[in-house]
């Protein structure tokens, strides 16, 4: 099948912005004589999501059009829906050696990666930023506390990718919105469901995931696996529940796994809106969203990440949101429920918090089977003790 069948990139063109041939050759032999910035992890990430079409129309960093527009409207200059800065920020010392219409080169441990043509340097507003992407300015904030804590002035404009980026893990399910299209249309899914994930998927997150698999042809779990906050549970843990859970409970011919590479910004409603297009470039038609996504304490309600989508017509987003309420094992029912299907008093659900999760897998106690998979529940009772020293 042609991947014409497939819903369209955002924005309409899928980008690609990693040099093959004479020009990769050419962008590496002036690469080393340009004055060369140590990229963090949030900008190692970005950079891997606009050069393999993630970030789609994004061709680089943003210029000052874009950043303004996005932070006020979460709109591109050209009107388009996008919701989160992709920013470079750099310190003052650093954009003192560069000027508009020059090329930087933009490294990782000492190692080049990309050329970026530096159109735009601005400074850029952070508590203006701060209060109208995340809703506050507190610092507590993993969000707020990342910008604040980098550079004062941002550089936009467009990179070309030059060398792979480094990766220790995963290297399998690292596939580019170009890889899963065409795995898509070898499958024969003309829809696709996205789940976004940066915890194991128990119980309730699979119920989600089979009640959207029944409307559509295929499901793409899909875990954010670039930074996260340190008590996330790990990647590689995570990535062996995934793989787990896919192989013993779900259809071979209808459910497939890929990594996200993605920071994660924990910016609640605004990420939301970037996971669902980021999504729809990867060839989906359909995301779920579940309760509270992207989110991080008390700072969004909890269903405002589902409520921000009626801001924007469905055909401007492009892909369809599927709005799930929080969802439980009913002992009573005697099976996995939400608000909208049982009528029971919710001490008939059971529900653990992430506290007496974390205590029962420190102590190696198995949550029950209807909170979670007992094959999860091993890998994380594991993770936990090995980690704990035990």
């Amino acid at each position: 099948m042609s991947n014409t069948h497939l819903i369209a990139p955002h924005g309409g063109t899928l980008v690609n912005r990693v040099a093959e041939g004479s020009a990769r050759e050419e962008l590496q032999a002036r690469a080393g004589s340009l004055p060369r910035f140590d990229i963090g992890e949030w900008a190692l990430a970005d950079l891997e999501c606009i050069a393999t079409g993630v970030y789609s129309p994004l061709q680089g960093f943003m210029g000052k059009a874009d950043y303004d527009r996005v932070v006020e409207e979460m709109r591109l200059a050209n009107g388009l829906p996008w919701s989160l800065p992709i920013t470079l920020p750099v310190s003052e010392e650093f954009a003192s050696q560069v000027q508009t219409g020059s090329e930087i080169a933009l490294a990782w441990n000492g190692m080049i990666l990309a050329v970026m043509n530096v159109e735009d340097i601005y400074r850029p507003d952070k508590n203006r930023e701060a209060v109208n992407v995340y809703r506050t300015d507190d610092p507590a904030h993993p969000g707020v506390a990342a910008i604040m804590g980098m550079g004062p002035v941002y550089l936009g404009g467009p990179i070309t990718q030059i060398n792979p980026i480094p990766h220790e893990q995963f290297h399998q399910y690292r596939l580019t919105p170009a890889q899963t299209r065409a795995a898509f249309a070898e499958h024969g899914w003309k829809t696709v469901v996205a789940f976004q994930t940066r915890n194991p998927i128990h119980r309730a997150h699979e119920y989600l995931q089979k009640v959207a698999m029944e409307m559509v042809d295929g499901l793409f779990v899909n875990p954010l696996v670039g930074a996260t906050k340190g008590d996330d549970v790990p990647a590689d843990v995570r990535m062996h529940t995934y793989e787990v859970i896919l192989n013993e409970y779900y259809p071979k011919d209808r459910a497939t796994l890929g990594v996200f590479p993605a920071a994660m910004r924990y910016a609640g409603p605004r990420e939301a809106i970037v996971h669902a297009l980021a999504r729809k470039n990867y060839g989906c038609t359909h995301f779920i969203v579940g309760r509270d996504h992207a989110g991080v304490g008390n700072y969004y309600g909890t269903y405002d990440a589902q409520l921000i989508f009626d801001e924007f017509s469905p055909e401007e987003i492009g892909i369809v949101p599927l709005k799930f309420e929080h969802s439980a094992f009913c002992r009573r029912c005697g099976q996995m429920v939400t608000s909208k299907t049982c009528p029971c008093p919710k001490e008939n659900w059971v529900h653990l918090s992430g506290t007496k999760v974390r205590d029962m897998l420190t102590n190696g106690e198995l949550p029950p089977p209807e909170f979670t998979r007992p094959e999860v529940a091993k890998i994380l009772i594991e993770a936990y003790q090995s980690q704990q020293g035990g």
